[in-house]
């Protein structure tokens, strides 16, 4: 089980991450995990060049990582898996399949799991699938989003909302400099007081839907400050082709990861879920982008990929300009 990269602030390791995660250099961190965050090979039915599972064979597998999960999280910390949706092979219809993984997942015998909150990915620039019935025979909507899972040991993780704000709305800003707004009871019956609104936290409160582009073209989307801090590096938007890893992929000749997530993803969950020096682990790393958003937030972090090949994926985000610039990582070997 070769180690293929090592940082001041991370470790990469090739093999499959349910043997792995068995071995002793990975053993040393039982109880020490305060984040999983992954993206797992989606149970597409079409094999794609990242090796994924597919249907029943899928379902036992994921279900066997839940006690490999739990025991090398921290007792506050949290998992986040990303699951996009799946159809039936031939079928215009919908699988339950993802579904039954998660609920397989979080209720297996002795890990303590359970289920935190859903989230939703909203991402109208993916491309219309499934082709066949969306785009051929033009009977079903396009498939624009996924959900992620956040699972935990115990009903209060480590968590902060207020690390991970959006910008206040302009109706917001008015308000709290105006000091003016309709106090009293609603027609929900909540009472509102004169002063209720007039707290200036920063920042509201982030909602569990993300924007990836706006749903009204004629609201803002305000993403949380996390993402608007580091422009053209921390962007929310998969077909963005500006950032130093695309670039670079570009230039060397080389094919970028095929199932990349955006930034900003990995990005707000590091900074919700944990703090400085916490560990973050991505069973599934493939590029790093898990690893390379928690050095940047000066987190250390392990990742694990089936295949080599990604390794040099990694290495090209760990050249990345931003981290010097932060001084969070250089690279050692």
């Amino acid at each position: 089980m070769p180690l293929a990269q090592r940082t001041k602030s991370g470790r990469y390791y090739v093999g499959k991450s349910e043997n792995v995660l068995k071995t002793r250099p990975l053993q040393n961190y039982r109880s020490k995990i305060n984040l999983i965050f992954t993206s797992p090979p989606f149970p597409l039915n079409s094999k794609k060049s990242y090796g994924n599972r597919r249907g029943s064979e899928y379902r036992d597998w994921f279900a066997t990582l839940a006690p490999l999960f739990a025991e090398m999280l921290t007792d506050d910390g949290s998992i986040v898996i990303e699951l996009g949706n799946s159809w039936e092979h031939s079928r215009p219809v919908q699988s339950l399949l993802p579904l039954q993984y998660l609920l397989d997942f979080v209720s297996k015998e002795d890990t303590g799991l359970r289920l935190i909150q859903e989230f939703i990915s909203y991402n109208p620039s993916r491309l219309p699938s499934p082709a066949a019935w969306v785009t051929v025979k033009r009977i079903r909507t396009v498939d624009s989003y996924t959900r992620l899972w956040w699972i935990a040991k115990d009903d209060y993780p480590k968590a902060d909302n207020s690390k991970v704000l959006r910008p206040y709305s302009k109706k917001m800003k008015y308000l709290l400099a105006t000091g003016k707004y309709n106090a009293g009871k609603r027609p929900s019956e909540h009472n509102i007081g004169e002063k209720s609104f007039l707290n200036n936290c920063g920042g509201s409160i982030s909602h569990n839907l993300f924007e990836l582009e706006n749903i009204d073209p004629s609201r803002k989307v305000r993403l949380p400050y996390s993402f608007e801090d580091v422009p053209n590096a921390f962007s929310f938007s998969n077909s963005n082709a500006s950032d130093f890893y695309s670039r670079t992929c570009k230039e060397r000749g080389i094919t970028p990861h095929p199932a990349r997530m955006p930034l900003g993803l990995a990005k707000f969950f590091v900074e919700f879920l944990t703090d400085p020096k916490d560990i973050v682990l991505d069973p599934f790393a493939g590029s790093n982008i898990t690893g390379f958003s928690a050095a940047s937030l000066n987190r250390q972090w392990l990742a694990i990929d089936a295949e080599e090949k990604h390794v040099k994926h990694s290495k090209i985000r760990f050249e990345d300009p931003l981290l010097k610039r932060l001084h969070t990582d250089t690279v050692e070997s």
